[in-house]
């Protein structure tokens, strides 16, 4: 029968445990503070796009009115059930993890990667209809017979915060296809999935950002 000195022995000395943590639990804390500390940057940069988006709306109200004429809402809205789902997926990705059920854990990290590229199939049908339309950003805008000037800045944020979304999710497919990897050989378990939960925050947030991008750009009145 083991002592809890001897299981907190084995837990110091574990393979996944890095040589300058003392033990599972100083590495997963710091490893979660970490983590949150890139989100609040996150955070940062795409609040300073939210913040231009609203000073350029303010100034051209008409403009990006008539801009979000072009997107298609029902696209939108479909991707952002897309990422509501695969946010549940994820959360159910870590649980499985700290519950130790391999089998589930692998099936629910394929979900969202294949809900992750569902999401970029649909944000590929959008910008193909707007570069065959003209209605790119800045100086490539070339779209005719827009009945109030200023279109352009539209788009010019539309490309911006969406491209820098989706290379957020290019990241995180990335992030949950290393996972996916690593669970298939078993190197999770209750006593270690502190990167199945790490990238599952992550992921969290790329979605919360999608559920601002969704009403500012799409759902404008």
């Amino acid at each position: 029968m083991s002592t809890p000195q001897a299981t907190a022995e084995s837990q110091a000395h574990a393979p996944f445990l890095q040589h300058h943590f003392h033990e599972p639990v100083q590495q997963a804390e710091a490893a979660k503070i970490g983590m949150w500390l890139f989100l609040v940057t996150e955070i940062l940069l795409f609040g300073g796009l939210f913040t231009g988006y609203g000073i350029l709306r303010m100034l051209h109200p008409d403009a990006f009115h008539h801009g979000h004429t072009y997107l298609d809402r029902w696209l939108g809205a479909l991707n952002t059930v897309v990422l509501l789902v695969s946010s549940f997926t994820m959360a159910m990705a870590v649980h499985s993890a700290r519950t130790g059920e391999r089998k589930r854990l692998v099936r629910f990290l394929l979900a969202t990667l294949a809900l992750a590229a569902v999401f970029l199939g649909v944000k590929y049908v959008e910008y193909s209809h707007k570069f065959h339309e003209g209605l790119l950003p800045g100086r490539f805008y070339s779209h005719k017979g827009d009945p109030v000037p200023g279109v352009h800045m539209f788009f010019s944020l539309y490309f911006v915060m969406t491209g820098l979304h989706g290379l957020h999710v290019v990241a995180g497919m990335v992030t949950i296809g290393w996972l996916l990897r690593r669970a298939l050989r078993g190197h999770f378990s209750p006593a270690y999935y502190n990167p199945v939960e790490i990238a599952g925050l992550y992921w969290h947030l790329v979605d919360m950002i999608w559920i601002y991008l969704f009403p500012l750009l799409y759902l404008i009145s």
